[in-house]
């Protein structure tokens, strides 16, 4: 895999896209405090995460794959932990 021009601005939208939910993953699980968090967005949010993954996949683009496949699990987190106490 070659890193060229496009791979490197892939990895960096990945990388940025991705830090930026660490703090809000962490947030919520520290304080259990959600009620600032919408269901709805992130149960939309969520989806289009794991649509964006599987696009990654059927292009066999490991930027897209990588940054979606981990922002899923923070995500995914932050909406179960909704869910739960809501």
């Amino acid at each position: 895999m070659p890193l060229d021009l496009h791979n490197l601005v892939g990895y960096g939208a990945a990388i940025l896209t991705t830090v930026a939910f660490v703090p809000q993953a962490l947030k919520s699980w520290q304080t259990r405090d959600l009620s600032g968090v919408s269901l709805p967005m992130y149960s939309l949010f969520t989806v289009g995460v794991a649509m964006w993954l599987v696009y990654g996949v059927m292009l066999g683009s490991w930027p897209i794959i990588i940054g979606n496949a981990i922002t899923i699990i923070f995500a995914s987190v932050v909406l179960i932990l909704k869910v739960i106490h809501r």
